[in-house]
C-alpha cells in the first residue's frame, strides 16, 4: 500500500504510525490542493493522511475542523484533533503504537503551534525535528529521499539518537547557522499593517532558512501573520496565515478565512492558493479583514 500525505512533521508521525499497521511499500507527498483538484491519481491500494477525502482511497484520516465530509462510509477514521498522527493513533488503539505516545504528543504541540519560546529560540527532540522538515523553514536538500529515511528510523530508533546521525546534524547545524540571517530577513521583508504583519517572498530569489514562529518573536505586537510567496512556475500565489502563539487575542477564524479563497485549515493557522493576477487585491482584503478581527 502507499501513503498519500502531506511533507510535514504531522505527516511524517502518521507515516510512521501506518507502517507500523498496514503493509506500506511506497509513501507520496503531496499538496492538499492536488488532491482537491484531483490532479494526483488515487486507488483503492492508497492510504489518504492530513489530506481532503478522496473516493478512490482505500484508508482516510483526517483531523481538520473544516474538512468537507464524505457521503459514504469510509474506511479509516477522521476527528477534529490537535494532529492527524493523534487521529491514527486513536483509530488503532495498539500495543504496538504505544512507544510511539512521545512521538504524537509532541506532534500534537508542534501542528497545534502549542509551543514555549524556548521551543521557537531553541528548539530540541521532536520539535526540532517538525522545523527540519518543515517546507517552510526552506532547508535545501532531496526532500521526499529525506521524509521517507525519517520515517523508516523513527520506526526503530530514539529522536534523540536520530538527531545525532551525521546527516541530521549537518541540517541542524545549518538551521541554527542561518537563524540570524533569517530574523534578519524578516526585519527587511516584513511591514506591520498595525497588528498583521506580512511578510513578503516573491521578490528573493533564495530566502534563509528558518522556523516560521520566529516572526513572533522578531514582531511581538503583531497577534496575526500572513506570509506570500510563489507557486509552481509564478502561475498561482500561496498565501500562509497565522495567529500568534505567543499573543492569541486575533479572533479571526483563520481556517474559515482561508476556506473562502478555496483553502483551509484551523482556527488559528490556515493557506490558501491565488490566481496571480488577483493576488494582490485578495491579499489587502485579508489583512483588512484580519486587522478587524483582532
Amino acid at each position: 500500500m502507499r501513503i498519500v500525505t502531506r511533507g510535514d512533521l504531522d505527516g511524517l508521525a502518521a507515516s510512521v504510525l501506518i507502517s507500523e499497521m498496514e503493509p506500506v511499500d511506497d509513501i507520496m507527498i503531496v499538496h492538499p490542493q492536488d488532491i482537491t483538484d484531483r490532479k494526483v491519481r488515487i486507488t483503492a491500494t492508497d492510504i489518504l493522511a492530513n489530506l481532503p477525502y478522496h473516493p478512490d482511497a482505500g484508508m482516510w484520516f483526517d483531523h481538520h475542523a473544516h474538512t468537507v465530509m464524505p457521503q459514504a462510509a469510509f474506511k479509516g477514521a477522521y476527528q477534529v484533533a490537535p494532529s492527524v498522527a493523534r487521529v491514527i493513533f486513536n483509530y488503532y488503539r495498539s500495543a504496538r503504537l504505544q512507544r510511539f505516545a512521545h512521538l504524537v504528543d509532541e506532534t500534537d504541540r508542534f501542528d497545534a503551534a502549542n509551543l514555549t519560546r524556548q521551543d521557537v529560540d531553541d528548539p530540541s527532540g521532536v520539535i526540532l525535528l517538525g522545523f527540519l522538515i518543515d517546507p517552510r523553514t526552506g532547508m535545501s536538500g532531496d526532500f521526499r529521499a529525506l521524509f521517507v529515511s525519517l520515517a523508516e528510523r523513527l520506526r526503530s530508533r530514539e529522536i534523540t539518537a536520530l538527531l545525532n546521525d551525521p546527516d541530521i546534524r549537518d541540517r541542524v547545524a545549518m538551521l541554527r547557522n542561518e537563524d540570524r540571517q533569517f530574523r534578519e530577513f524578516l526585519l527587511q521583508h516584513s511591514v506591520a499593517h498595525g497588528p498583521v504583519v506580512v511578510t513578503d517572498y516573491r521578490n528573493v530569489v533564495h530566502p534563509p532558512a528558518g522556523n516560521r514562529f520566529l516572526i513572533y518573536t522578531v514582531f511581538p505586537e503583531c497577534h496575526v501573520s500572513v506570509r506570500i510567496q510563489w507557486g509552481p512556475e509564478h502561475k498561482l500565489v500561496a498565501v500562509n496565515i497565522g495567529h500568534s502563539i505567543f499573543n492569541r487575542s486575533c479572533a479571526v477564524n483563520v481556517g474559515e478565512l482561508c476556506r473562502n479563497y478555496g483553502g483551509g485549515g484551523h482556527v488559528g493557522a490556515g493557506a490558501c492558493v491565488l490566481r496571480a493576477e488577483s493576488a494582490d487585491f485578495a491579499i489587502k482584503v485579508i489583512v483588512r479583514k484580519l486587522q478587524q478581527g483582532v
